[in-house]
């Protein structure tokens, strides 16, 4: 009976440390693969008065030697300008200093800051790694970055003090003698010129003045370099900034309008009494409002929608120039009879 005893016992520690073993191994294996991408989220500081700045260290971190020779790619979390009351000011270009064959690394740093006192929580940034080769995909999180902002402490119990008065210092002239001297070269310069060179060169035929554009050439002329530039495939804001810009100015040199001191709706407003500018009021409303809100709403408006707001802009001055020169020949045709 003992003996059989003495089996049981030395079976049940033997499954006991089998099991134990293949636990190990198994948590081994998933921290290795755990660790294969590692991210982390740094600032140099979390407490700062209004308006400092905060430097946060961000890397990222794949164990190629782990992956078997895939082809990685990874992606930093694309943060927007303002989040939360804290403001992103700078962003620099990712480096890749310190990458192996075995381990690859990406490193940027974030400068942002906060004008509102309060403790502010930076949410998790996420980081996604996939391979190009065989499409697998896998995303993982830094931790919350809390920053403390502090206002100026300021003694509400003292007096205010007197604003003091001007310092004068004594004026010398010899402090501005590096300033001096170049202007007194380039004054005998200029004298010599009148003096001696200009009396023997002799004087060019004066230049025919060019003939003054119409506002409706210069508007076309504007619009067309717009439609050769095309700047929306860089800055979409400052695209239809200068899109209106040019629409305003022929309205206020052709039909005398004060379109640039005036907003969007006030604009449509006032174009009603202006015939011709009224039979274009769709054209003209949809221009003005996918404007404001690609420039102050950081709507992101679709591709073909950019070369649309073009064309109509064009009709518009087209339109309008055909009927200011109609309603002119009119004028001269009554005026002639």
């Amino acid at each position: 009976m003992k003996g059989i005893k003495h089996i049981f016992v030395y079976t049940l520690l033997a499954a006991l440390f089998t099991a134990g073993r293949a636990h190990a191994q198994d948590q081994q294996g998933t921290r290795q693969y755990d660790d294969y991408f590692k991210v982390t989220a740094v600032p140099d500081t979390t407490s700062i008065r209004i308006g400092e700045p905060v430097k946060i260290g961000i890397t990222a971190r794949v164990v190629i030697r782990s992956l078997k020779g895939a082809n990685i790619k990874v992606v930093f979390p694309n943060l927007p300008d303002s989040v939360n009351h804290i403001e992103v000011v700078e962003r620099t270009q990712l480096d890749t200093t310190g990458s192996t064959p075995d381990e690859k690394y990406w490193k940027q740093t974030l400068t942002v800051t906060s004008f509102d006192s309060g403790r502010w929580e930076l949410p998790p940034m996420k980081f996604e790694v996939f391979s190009v080769s065989d499409g697998s995909y896998d995303s993982v999180f830094t931790d919350p970055i809390f920053i403390d902002v502090n206002t100026v402490a300021v003694d509400t119990t003292k007096a205010f003090k007197p604003i003091k008065p001007l310092r004068t210092v004594a004026w010398n002239i010899l402090d501005y003698w590096p300033y001096l001297l170049p202007l007194l070269l380039v004054v005998a310069l200029v004298v010599l010129y009148f003096a001696y060179w200009r009396k023997r060169k002799p004087k060019a035929p004066p230049v025919p003045a060019k003939p003054l554009k119409t506002p409706y050439e210069t508007a076309m002329d504007q619009l067309q370099q717009l439609e050769k530039d095309k700047p929306w495939n860089t800055d979409v804001k400052l695209y239809y900034t200068q899109l209106t810009d040019v629409l305003r100015h022929y309205f206020e040199q052709q039909f005398h309008i004060a379109a640039l001191e005036q907003t969007s709706a006030e604009l449509l407003q006032n174009i009603k009494p202006v015939t011709v500018l009224n039979q274009q009021r769709d054209k003209l409303q949809h221009i003005l409002t996918l404007a404001d809100l690609a420039k102050f709403a950081k709507m992101q408006p679709a591709p073909h929608e950019h070369e649309d707001c073009l064309q109509k802009a064009m009709a518009v001055v087209e339109w309008t120039k055909r009927s200011v020169t109609a309603q002119t020949e009119q004028s001269l045709t009554g005026t002639n009879q």
